[in-house]
């Protein structure tokens, strides 16, 4: 959270994790996020384009707001998601503009993937 974000748009989020080391691993290995590690308490996740952190300073939160990513290929993306050990919370369903589904990361967060195809 170091540069100024865009007025009224999404600009960090952040996940209270039990073990950073296995968060890097899933988001990366599934969304090929990048991180940049702050002490043994906090890392900070890129996606390419929205950052936000990852942290074991504060207790795990499960729920709160659904963050939604997108993917080109929805299918390929559900496949690395179970792959990595994740669950499905919703099947994939379609809504006006695409397709979408939802999964629970190892940490119990209920996150979306959606695709316009």
């Amino acid at each position: 959270m170091g540069t100024r974000g865009r007025d009224r748009q999404i600009d960090n989020i952040e996940f209270n994790v039990a073990d950073i080391a296995r968060s890097k691993a899933f988001y990366g290995a599934v969304f090929g996020w990048t991180f940049t590690d702050y002490g043994p308490t906090y890392t900070e996740f890129s996606d390419g384009r929205l950052s936000g952190g990852l942290t074991t300073g504060e207790p795990i939160r499960p729920g709160g707001p659904l963050v939604i990513l997108y993917a080109d290929d929805l299918a390929e993306t559900q496949r690395r998601i179970e792959a990595a050990g994740a669950t499905l919370t919703k099947p994939a369903f379609a809504f006006p503009g695409g397709r979408r589904f939802h999964f629970m990361d190892p940490d119990g967060y209920e996150l979306a993937v959606w695709s316009a195809q």
